[in-house]
C-alpha cells in the first residue's frame, strides 16, 4: 500500500505564494483586506485568509480621542508584518495601512497644494504632531496661528485643514501648516471686504496694535493704519497719548490700494479744520500768547491753539542774544508772549516773533544815552577794527580804532586796552533798525578838540619845535602828555621815547613828570605828536654842525660834550 504524501508548512506557503502571484507578490509588507471575526477585550481579530488570525488593538481603529465603531463582520484594510509570529498569529497593524493609504493620498495632494484634513493630537519639541488619517506630521508652533497662541488645547482632538509645506517618504517626515490656511482665507475675506470700502467713507474700528508712527486698526477681519500725524491736528508725540489697544475708534478712510491692499485711515479729518479762517484769527502785528511744544536748531514751535502752531525762527528769538541755540532761550511747555509776523492759510504755516514782543534795547538805550551823553561799560571783545563795549540793557557799542585815542595810529590805540576793562565812551551815533551804537573814546581826552582843548594852531606850536611836555597817563604803547600848563595834548609812541631801548621804556616815566620832546606833526585833528627821540636825533645834528665833525678827530661824546657844557653855560 503506497504511503500518502502531506504537504509540509514550506510547501503551504509556496502554494499560498504562488497563488498571490509568487514570491514577490507575497502577502508580508503589504495592505490586504481582512474580516473581522471577534473582538476580545482591547484586540479586535482579523481574519486575512492566513491559517491563522491576527490581532490588533481597537485603538488603531479609533480616531484621536475617539473610541473605536467596530464590529464582527465589518471588512478593514490592515497591513501584514508577518505572516506568523512565534505564537503562530499573523502580524497585523491598522495603523500601519492607514499609514501607506494616507502617504499615497497626501502625495498627490502635496502635488497639487491641496488642503489635507487631520487632528492636532500631540506636543513635541517645537510644536505638535497632527494625525493625517494614518499618517503623523509635525507641526511647527509658528505654523499654529497667524499671531502666537499661548493655549492650544482648544485646538486640539479637532478635525481641521491643513497645508503640507514639505514631506519625505523615505524618511517619513510631514511637515504641515495651519496658518498658511488662515493666511489663505484672511486674504480672501480682506479682498472681499474691501471692496466693500470706499474712499471718505466713515467706519468703527478696533485698535489691534500701537507703534511709534501709527496704529493698526481692525476694520472687522482688514487692517487699516491710522498715522499719527492724521489722529489730531495738534501735536501728537505718540499715539498712546490719544489711544490705548483695544479702544473702538470712529475713522475715516483716506486712501485705499486696492493692489497692495493697503488702507490709509483718518480720526482728525471727522474734527473741524483750525486753519479755517486762521488768517483773520490771526492779523499780522497781534500780541499772543502760545506754548512752546517742540524746540529745533532752527527756532521754537508755539502753540497758539490745538491744531494751530507757528514757528520763530531763532533770528526772532532775542534782540541781543545772537548764534544762541533756541533751547538756551526758552523751554518746552513754557508760556511765552509772541507777535504774529506772517500768516499762509494753504501751507499752515504762521510766523512768530518772540523778541518783538518785549520792549527792543536799542529804542530804550536810544531814549536814555542821547547822542553826545557818555556811557561806561566793559570791553567784551576787541577785533581789528575796533572794541565792543556792553553797556546797560545787554546792548553793545563799537568804538571804532580811529576813536580810540589821539595822535596814535588805530592798531596803536587797539593794544592800549584789554578785555575785560572798563572804559568811558561818548554816544556818536545809534541806528536803532540796524542794532547799532557809534562809540568814541578819545573825545573825553583832555585837551583834545572834542572836548573843548586848546588846539594846535592856538597854542602856537610849530612842527619840529622843542617844547616842555607834562606827562598826563602812561601806558604801554607810550605816553599821553600836554604841551605848556594849558596847551594841547598829543602822544608819544614807545618808540619815540628815546633812541635807546632801555629809554622807550614807557613806565620810567611818572604821572606829572615834565621833559622836553619835539613837535613832530599834526593829526588831521590838528593834535599835535611828540617824539624824544626825534629831538635827540636833532640835537646830535646840530652839535656836529657846531662843534666839528667826527674827521677832526674829536669823538662824538666829546662833540656831545661841548654841546651840553655850552648850552648850561648859556
Amino acid at each position: 500500500m503506497a504511503s500518502t504524501a502531506f504537504p509540509s508548512r514550506d510547501d503551504f506557503a509556496a502554494l499560498l505564494n504562488e497563488a498571490l502571484g509568487g514570491e514577490d507578490g507575497g502577502f508580508e509588507g503589504r495592505v490586504v483586506k481582512g474580516t473581522v471575526t471577534g473582538i476580545e477585550n482591547d484586540m479586535a481579530l482579523i481574519d486575512v485568509g492566513l491559517k491563522s488570525e491576527g490581532r490588533v488593538p481597537l485603538r488603531e481603529f479609533a480616531a484621536p480621542g475617539q473610541k473605536a465603531d467596530l464590529k464582527v463582520g465589518d471588512e478593514v484594510e490592515v497591513y501584514v508584518d508577518r505572516v506568523e509570529n512565534a505564537h503562530g498569529e499573523a502580524m497585523l497593524s491598522r495603523d500601519r495601512a492607514r499609514r501607506e493609504a494616507a502617504w499615497d493620498k497626501l502625495e498627490a495632494e502635496f502635488t497639487e497644494s491641496a488642503r489635507v484634513e487631520g487632528v492636532i493630537f500631540g506636543r513635541v519639541k517645537g510644536g505638535f504632531t497632527v494625525d493625517l488619517d494614518g499618517a503623523v506630521a509635525f507641526l511647527p508652533g509658528s505654523q499654529v496661528d497667524i499671531r502666537p497662541v499661548r493655549d492650544v488645547t482648544p485646538l486640539m482632538d479637532i478635525p481641521q485643514p491643513f497645508q503640507i509645506l514639505k514631506m519625505d517618504r523615505r524618511r517619513g517626515n510631514i511637515v504641515v501648516s495651519r496658518r498658511a490656511i488662515l493666511e489663505e482665507t484672511r486674504a480672501e475675506q480682506r479682498s472681499g471686504l474691501i471692496q466693500t470700502l470706499a474712499e471718505g467713507q466713515i467706519i468703527e474700528g478696533v485698535v489691534k496694535n500701537i507703534t511709534d508712527y501709527g496704529a493698526f486698526v481692525d476694520l472687522g477681519g482688514i487692517d487699516g493704519l491710522l498715522h499719527v500725524t492724521d489722529l489730531s491736528y495738534k501735536r501728537i508725540n505718540h499715539p498712546n497719548e490719544m489711544i490705548n489697544i483695544g479702544d473702538t475708534v470712529r475713522v475715516q478712510i483716506i486712501r485705499i490700494n486696492r493692489d497692495t491692499q493697503r488702507i490709509s485711515l483718518g480720526m482728525k479729518q471727522l474734527e473741524s479744520d483750525p486753519w479755517e479762517g486762521a488768517a483773520a484769527k490771526y492779523p499780522i502785528g497781534a500780541k499772543l500768547s502760545g506754548r512752546v511744544t517742540n524746540i529745533t536748531e532752527y527756532g521754537a514751535f508755539v502753540e497758539l491753539e490745538a491744531g494751530i502752531e507757528g514757528l520763530v525762527h531763532v533770528s526772532e528769538m532775542s534782540w541781543t542774544k545772537k548764534n544762541v541755540h533756541p533751547g538756551k532761550i526758552v523751554s518746552t511747555s513754557q508760556e511765552v508772549e509772541v507777535l504774529v509776523l506772517e500768516v499762509d492759510p494753504e501751507k499752515r504755516r504762521i510766523s512768530l516773533g518772540l523778541k518783538q514782543a518785549q520792549h527792543n534795547p536799542w529804542d530804550s538805550f536810544a531814549e536814555r544815552h542821547p547822542i553826545g551823553s557818555t556811557v561806561e561799560g566793559e570791553v567784551k571783545n576787541a577785533t581789528e577794527f575796533g572794541l565792543f563795549i556792553g553797556l546797560d540793557g545787554d546792548v553793545d557799542g563799537m568804538v571804532h580804532m580811529s576813536d580810540i585815542a589821539w595822535g596814535i595810529s588805530g592798531e596803536d590805540a587797539l593794544a592800549l586796552h584789554r578785555k575785560g576793562e572798563t572804559v568811558e565812551a561818548v554816544v556818536l551815533d545809534i541806528d536803532v533798525e540796524k542794532e547799532r551804537i557809534s562809540l568814541g573814546m578819545k573825545q573825553l581826552e583832555r585837551g583834545g578838540p572834542a572836548a573843548g582843548g586848546t588846539s594846535a594852531a592856538a597854542a602856537g606850536l610849530n612842527k619840529n619845535a622843542i617844547v616842555t611836555v607834562t606827562v598826563l597817563e602812561v601806558r604801554d604803547g607810550g605816553l599821553e602828555v600836554q604841551a605848556g600848563e594849558d596847551g594841547a595834548t598829543g602822544f608819544i609812541k614807545r618808540s619815540d621815547l628815546g633812541r635807546d631801548r632801555d629809554e622807550q621804556r614807557s613806565e620810567r616815566f611818572q604821572l606829572g613828570q615834565k621833559f622836553d620832546a619835539m613837535v613832530t606833526g599834526f593829526d588831521r585833528a590838528k593834535k599835535p605828536t611828540f617824539s624824544v627821540k626825534a629831538m635827540q636825533i636833532a640835537e646830535e645834528k646840530q652839535a656836529v654842525a657846531q662843534y666839528g665833525s667826527s674827521d677832526s678827530g674829536a669823538s662824538l661824546g666829546d662833540i656831545l660834550g661841548e654841546a651840553l657844557k655850552a648850552k648850561n653855560e648859556g
